[in-house]
Order: C-alpha cells, then structure tokens, then sequence
C-alpha cells in the first residue's frame, strides 16, 4: 500500500535555538556557530537524503543562520534574480508563532538566502525578503542591506551564514515571546531539496501552521 502522508508530518516539532550573546561577529565568519547550535534531522523518518547541515542561534539583536551542503559534484546554480527557484536556502519566520492560522500575518516572514548569484560577475551571496501568497497582512518590507550575508564556495557545496536583526523581523521581542514558528526548505539543483518535516507538496510557502515551532532557549 502506497504511503500518504510523510512519517514527519505526523509530529509536531519544538526545537531549541540556542543563545550566543557576541553574535554577529566581525570579520569574514558572522557566526562560527558549533555542533551544539544544530537544527535535528528528521529525514530519516521518511528514508529522505540530507546534504545540508543547519544550525540556528539568537539573542536580543537577531537571529543567525548557517548552511553547509557537501557531496555536490556540478557547480552550484545561483540566480538572485530568481531566488525561489535556484540553489539556496529559503526560511520562513513567525515572530508570533500562530500555529493555528493557515494563512500568514504581519508576524510572518519569507526570506531566501544564496550563496552566489549576485553582483556583477554573479559570485556574490544574497539575501530577499519575499512576499507571503494568501496572506492575510504582509510583513513591513526590511532595508535587506540590514542582513548581512557570507558565503564561501567549495568543489563539493558551499557553506552560506547570514544574520537577520531583529529590525528585519517585525514583532520579535524575546522578552514576552520566547517561541517563533521556523520553517525552511534547502534547494539543490543536483542533490534535491532538504525540509524538516514536509515539503512543497503541501502549502509550506504560505501556511504558518505547517511550520515547526523554535524555542529561544538561555
């Protein structure tokens, strides 16, 4: 009998993002973040690849995200022009984390992160900050040039680390609200896409309740 449903979509998931006051950092890293900042895996519920490695930090300026991808073999594909539909990260950021809403509020972010694709010669990392489809209110548009955004290129991935304030993230106040809905998905032009729980066939874009929730833990 065929499966209908992914194994991890029977699950709801709370996971820590850990504090580190210092962040960003200055210089080329933003975050250095180690093993202990790793987001868990759970693709091996639903016998998933994973390729990306993601880890997640906060504290009352932000938040910090890195990727790191290993085993590509092809060069990797970036077009910030496109950045849904390229090599790249893309996450979605609820600063209320609604749970029970299917359609996004003000509090409900979309950014798409790449490790190439921009500048003159298209090898330089960027950040959007898309608009949510369905949505009820949009999210207030941030000054992208606020997130900041690193990347370094390898033969076999890439390893991508951006920073985004608290200035880009409308509602976030860690003092009252110590929950946020977090969801992303990690597309790869050769390797696939990598997501949590459930993936592009179901609403993910653009329904917070799909989202997993991150607990902003000291």
């Amino acid at each position: 009998m065929s499966q209908l449903l992914p194994h991890r979509f029977l699950f709801r998931y709370s996971l820590p993002a850990k504090y580190a006051a210092k962040l960003p950092l200055r210089g080329k890293s933003l975050l250095k973040l180690s093993a202990a900042h790793a987001l868990p895996d759970f693709s091996d519920l639903d016998s998933a690849a994973k390729f990306g490695d993601i880890r997640l930090a906060w504290n009352e300026q932000g938040i910090g995200i890195t990727v790191k991808v290993s085993g590509k073999t092809r060069p990797t594909v970036c077009r910030a022009a496109i950045p849904t539909e390229t090599d790249g990260l893309q996450v979605w950021i609820d600063t209320r984390n609604t749970q029970n809403i299917h359609r996004a509020s003000r509090f409900c972010h979309h950014f798409a992160f790449l490790p190439a694709g921009d500048g003159p010669k298209r090898d330089q990392p960027s950040a959007s900050q898309l608009a949510i489809a369905r949505a009820r209110e949009d999210a207030p548009q941030t000054y992208i040039n606020d997130i900041q955004v690193r990347s370094v290129i390898a033969d076999d991935g890439y390893q991508l680390e951006t920073w985004v304030p608290a200035a880009a993230l409308h509602g976030f106040d860690p003092e009252s609200t110590r929950q946020l809905g977090f969801y992303y998905l990690l597309q790869d032009s050769e390797l696939g896409q990598q997501y949590p729980s459930v993936g592009p066939d179901f609403p993910i874009a653009h329904d917070p309740s799909l989202w997993m929730t991150v607990e902003l833990a000291r």
